[in-house]
């Protein structure tokens, strides 16, 4: 609430969308003009009552997340049984409930699942309207993929979502329909670079076989700079193995061997194995794509400081585009003999002003 208050946006256009919120934070909400909060029981209604009265309350719903990769209504979310009696003692305790909201789960790879979700929705605003509640929002919640290659495209899920919505809240009906898209958002925006720290080899067990050298067969053990509890965390969040795209291209004739990578937590601080990696050395970096959501953010909280270094970057393409469209004629004449960002940080750098973006240093 206060990061998007200090960048300008107004008390009103913002939700307090998590369910299970501290009564501090309630408080805060209240004191800073905040009225829109989310709840699923009893004891989150109570909680709201007394600390922010002038709040109007949106009902979230649980969901079928079964085929999720992060099932969300295992934590959060009312059942559509429980939800006629939530609306009643909203109405007792003189609180509008004005909106519903859900989360099918992050992976979600049925798109129907959103379609049930905004039927029951449905039934919600007409329990809502028979106990007197004005109902005018409803949020479809997030975990859209952000990336190509998805199981589940995005535009597949809007055209199942747009069709639900035409039935149930068709246009003019005059409820606001939002979604929380920062995964959509983000995911594809940040590359993280890791460096190995230390590795080890393992020799594998088995006899009788022989690597095509002749040598017995290994695994390799690699140690990185950052792990599950840092910038990794989305292998714990979205249950996923990173690949990584190796900094020096190796050749065709390089042998590949069994490697995993770990971080420099505990034993549970793995990020990736079964993998097959040519020799890599101590002091070689690791880039890591679509690495935005779940990842950075996350990673400071758990770990309470930030060790990763962010650095912006943007195509000559796009910085020309922007440029025309800020920058008055004359001053974008007089922008000639700035330095020009990098294309991405993989451009040569003789001309530039600055060093490359792409720098041996923890980036994201």
């Amino acid at each position: 609430m206060e990061l998007v208050q200090r960048i300008g946006v107004p008390a009103s256009k913002i939700i307090y969308a998590n369910p299970c919120k501290q009564i501090a934070q309630i408080k805060y909400a209240a004191k800073h003009g905040v009225r829109l909060l989310s709840f699923d029981n009893e004891m989150e209604l109570a909680k709201v009552v007394k600390s922010h009265p002038s709040a109007k309350m949106v009902l979230c719903i649980a969901t079928d997340d079964s085929h999720s990769l992060s099932r969300l209504s295992l934590k959060f979310g009312a059942s559509l049984k429980s939800c006629r009696h939530l609306l009643e003692n909203a109405k007792k305790s003189h609180m509008e409930v004005v909106g519903v909201s859900f989360h099918v789960g992050s992976g979600c790879p049925d798109p129907q699942a959103y379609a049930q979700s905004i039927a029951d929705a449905r039934l919600v605003f007409e329990m809502g309207a028979e106990l007197g509640h004005t109902m005018h929002i409803l949020d479809l919640g997030g975990g859209f993929p952000g990336i190509e290659g998805a199981k589940v495209r995005f535009e597949e899920i809007a055209s199942v979502i747009n069709s639900a919505l035409d039935l149930y809240f068709p246009e003019g009906c005059g409820v606001d329909i939002l979604a929380e898209l920062g995964r959509y958002y983000v995911t594809s925006a940040f590359t993280v670079a890791v460096s190995i720290i230390a590795k080890k080899e393992v020799l594998l067990d088995q006899p009788g076989r022989e690597e095509e050298n002749g040598s017995a067969p290994k695994t390799i053990v690699y140690h990185l700079d950052d792990g599950v509890y840092g910038i990794f965390n989305s292998v714990l969040f979205d249950n996923i193995c990173p690949t990584p795209i190796l900094q020096k291209k190796p050749s065709t004739e390089q042998p590949l061997y069994s490697s995993s990578l770990w971080g420099p937590a505990d034993v549970r601080d793995c990020v990736a194995e079964g993998l097959w990696l040519p020799q890599l050395h101590v002091g070689d970096w690791l880039v890591f794509d679509n690495m935005g959501a779940y990842t950075v953010g996350t990673g400071s909280l758990l770990g309470g400081t930030q060790a990763c270094r962010i650095t912006y970057a943007m195509s000559r393409v796009a910085w020309e585009a922007l440029r025309r469209q800020l920058l008055p004629a004359e001053q974008d004449e007089d922008a000639e003999g700035m330095c020009k960002p990098l294309s991405c940080g993989w451009e040569i750098t003789d001309t530039l002003c600055v060093g490359p973006v792409f720098t041996p240093a923890s980036i994201m």
